[in-house]
């Protein structure tokens, strides 16, 4: 349940660095808030939260890991939407 947990987090984490690089828009990640730079680490987080997801093996415990990656996905989200990436919000930049 903690791999499904963090494939959700991770997920909803690559969201926001997604679009942002496919939108052409900066947004801070560690290694500068570039949309090129946005869209690899929304893409690369992407592939381990898929990943994650395998290696959980969900289908041995489909209704508890798709709470675990809906709580994941929902703390991820409140975090983006209160806190910011940062600290600071997404029209900061």
């Amino acid at each position: 349940m903690i791999l499904a947990f963090l494939a959700g987090v991770t997920a909803a984490n690559a969201t926001p660095h997604f679009v942002r690089g496919i939108t052409k828009r900066p947004f801070p990640t560690p290694f500068g808030p570039s949309p090129v730079v946005n869209f690899v680490a929304g893409w690369a987080m992407y592939v381990l939260a898929a990943l994650l997801a395998v290696w959980a093996d969900m289908p041995a415990h489909p209704v508890a890991a798709g709470i675990a990656v809906a709580v994941g996905v929902l703390l991820m989200g409140l975090f983006h939407a209160v806190v910011g990436a940062f600290g600071r919000g997404a029209d900061e930049f």
